[in-house]
């Protein structure tokens, strides 16, 4: 579960409050410096009202994200990572998070 993987993994830092116009792209990015071998970096997003969803799991490959369209990263040394909105509309807000896990 999403609470189970964000308690299992080690400390990921991210800015408190982001903000865009609409159709104007973002970065959201997470820093891991104490990311380990096997660690997985997961991206989720809460809806308000909803229930935690999984957008994207990498280890160190770039992988296109679908809904919402963009693209997430990760840096050479796997100590950041950064989730790239293209296009976000009015209904992409939301609480992003990422956590470690595997």
């Amino acid at each position: 579960s999403f609470l189970a993987l964000a308690a299992a993994g080690a400390q990921v830092q991210q800015k408190p409050f982001l903000e865009t116009t609409e159709g104007t792209g973002i970065s959201i990015k997470c820093s891991h410096n104490n990311i380990r071998t096997g660690d997985f970096i997961h991206f989720y997003r809460q809806l308000p009202g909803r229930r935690p969803e999984l957008l994207a799991v990498t280890a160190k490959a770039s992988k296109k994200v679908q809904n919402p369209e963009g693209r997430l990263s990760v840096s050479a040394d796997r100590r950041w990572s950064e989730l790239w909105l293209e296009r976000p509309r009015r209904g992409d807000a939301a609480v992003y998070y990422c956590a470690l896990g595997h």
